[in-house]
């Protein structure tokens, strides 16, 4: 496969792994979660919650970094994608349906997370056919 069809029949989990890496790490850290995102973390529950989402979020990227290197691994990874990028998708939109209109930050995540959600679908399809 030259680089540039496997640029794109990995790019979802490129672009996933490349916007879930950071976000894990700043979800583990409190004083970025307080200074960029404006969220305060007041006890050792919230911040042991948010450092179990940041283990989360980088054992699923590592499922995403073995896909990318390990053709094996490509259709699980890509499965996984799915999950994960929907799942939050579903978790936002249910949440602004309880609890009313995040900001603009959130709203780009959920758009993103349908498109790479919807992508990997589409990524999925057209290359377990082949």
């Amino acid at each position: 496969m030259n680089n540039s069809n496997w640029i794109l029949k990995n790019l979802h989990l490129l672009v996933s792994l490349s916007i879930v890496v950071p976000v894990a790490f700043i979800y583990g850290s409190p004083t970025i979660l307080e200074q960029r995102v404006d969220i305060q973390v007041n006890t050792i529950d919230l911040s042991n919650m948010l450092k179990a989402v940041m283990g989360l979020y980088l054992a699923i990227s590592f499922v995403w970094a073995l896909g990318v290197w390990k053709t094996d691994y490509w259709k699980i990874a890509t499965q996984l994608t799915i999950l994960f990028m929907l799942g939050l998708a579903v978790g936002r939109i249910l949440s602004i349906l309880i609890d009313g209109v995040p900001t603009g930050g959130f709203i780009f995540g959920l758009v993103a997370e349908c498109v790479i959600g919807l992508y990997s679908i589409y990524q999925l399809k057209k290359y377990s056919e082949t």
